[in-house]
């Protein structure tokens, strides 16, 4: 067992430090005395962006299968029992880059969490199959049509933006591969992804760190070593705008309209955080403001960042009425023209800071939060103290911000997605707005 000396803690940072157990199993535990519960976090190196068009969903599969029980909690009842008995819920997710196993709880019921999470990746019994096949198969449905076409506007994006490569793979997969998928590939891709040199186990809150390290030496020192897998590569721009309509019925139609950003580590990723709280982060902020709340041309829309490994992407997502759609997307447009030519003011930048800084004080009060923070974010590179974090933005110029905007809101790195019930007319109007935009 190896023990890495305590990152140096500054004023606000929290204690973190990290220990490896002999079988390549990183440990880490973020302290924080002020709070009275804490989170018990398991992260594996998994997801869609590993998976080959055959296997996609797997990981997802496997995920799901793992609540089927263990060698010592045969059933989905006796483990789910044993993890409410501590007065916590099992949560899962699977995303792009990895999945995540995490228990909410009070700090004496740590070590029998720890135990929990030993005995689900240590001996799963991968029981009841195709009842958890079925049940997929339902969450499948929630994506798609009556007559099989594909709705989900993220999905369909996503897949515009990365093409053929994993990235643009959707987590839970097709529905072909999951009605194959056998205990037999469960059990591969589980032998390939859940050693233990590809998890990284996060513990927030009140918690001391030998007592946690011990804990898992004895409840985790049995998982097997396996490999570190390497992420591929996020693929080369694909050159848009690119835009796709899928008919739908309904009264609205969903928008995804996404552009390809700058990963977490590029210096430039605070300038894109401070360009997107500019865009969206209040209700006085431009695209509530003159989307909504003016114009009236959608009772929400939204602006997010979703960090991948190697890259990222700036997103706008919402729903307007079917006859609305090409209006909304010109004003939209219009305001990011305004970002890209610098009408950017110092009390905007001044508004972002502060509510960055409150999010980030915030985030010291929430478990969850930091487990994901020190934790996920681990198994890629070392994350940034919080402080380095806050004087990241303090040191954000409004120069910096128009920067980022003008190379990341163009219509070369535009795809655009809609799933809705528009007439042939309206579809056509839409085009010439993004066409538009191109030509501008």
């Amino acid at each position: 067992m190896k023990a890495r000396p305590p990152r140096p803690s500054r004023g606000l940072d929290p204690q973190v430090e990290t220990s490896r157990l002999d079988n390549g199993l990183d440990v880490t535990t973020v302290t924080l005395p002020h709070l009275h519960t804490a989170v018990v976090a398991l992260f594996i190196k998994v997801g869609a962006r590993f998976e080959s068009p055959v296997d996609n969903g797997l990981s997802h599969f496997v995920e799901h299968m793992l609540f089927r029980g263990t060698q010592k909690y045969p059933s989905s009842l006796a483990l789910n029992t044993a993890v409410e008995k501590l007065g916590s819920t099992l949560h899962a997710e699977t995303g792009r880059d990895y999945t995540l196993f995490q228990l909410a709880l009070e700090t004496e019921h740590v070590p029998a969490a720890i135990g929990l999470l030993g005995e689900l990746i240590g001996r799963p019994r991968f029981a009841d199959i195709e009842l958890e096949r079925t049940l997929i198969l339902e969450e499948i449905n929630e994506d798609y049509a009556e007559d099989g076409v594909e709705i989900n506007t993220d999905d369909i994006a996503r897949g515009l933006v990365f093409g053929d490569h994993p990235l643009g793979q959707r987590i839970i997969g097709p529905r072909a591969n999951v009605s194959r998928f056998s205990a037999q590939d469960v059990r591969r891709h589980f032998t390939t992804f859940y050693g233990a040199r590809n998890a990284n186990l996060c513990i927030a809150g009140p918690i001391e760190h030998k007592r946690v390290v011990d804990a898992a030496a004895k409840a985790l020192a049995k998982v097997p070593q396996g490999l570190r897998v390497e992420a591929p590569a996020a693929p080369a721009r694909r050159p848009g705008p690119n835009l796709r309509h899928v008919p739908d019925a309904g009264s609205q139609t969903s928008l995804a309209i996404l552009f390809r950003a700058v990963p977490e580590l590029d210096p430039a990723y605070v300038s894109l955080v401070t360009l997107l709280r500019i865009l969206d982060d209040g209700m006085s902020t431009r695209l509530h403001y003159t989307l909504a709340d003016q114009k009236g041309l959608a009772y929400s829309i939204h602006a997010a960042i979703e960090p991948l490994a190697d890259t990222s992407l700036f997103e706008i997502s919402g729903a307007t009425a079917n006859a609305k759609v090409p209006t909304l997307v010109k004003e939209l447009l219009r305001i990011l023209d305004g970002l890209r030519a610098g009408k950017i003011t110092k009390d905007e930048l001044a508004r972002a800071r502060v509510r960055y800084r409150y999010e980030t004080l915030a985030s010291l009060d929430d478990a969850s939060a930091m487990a994901g923070w020190f934790g996920g974010t681990a198994l890629y590179f070392t994350p940034p103290m919080l402080s380095e974090r806050l004087a990241s933005m303090t040191a954000v110029k409004i120069d910096d911000v128009v920067e980022i905007a003008r190379a990341v809101l163009t219509p070369e790195q535009l795809s655009l997605a809609s799933v809705g019930s528009l007439s042939r007319a309206k579809v056509r109007e839409l085009k010439h707005t993004v066409d538009a935009w191109r030509g501008a």
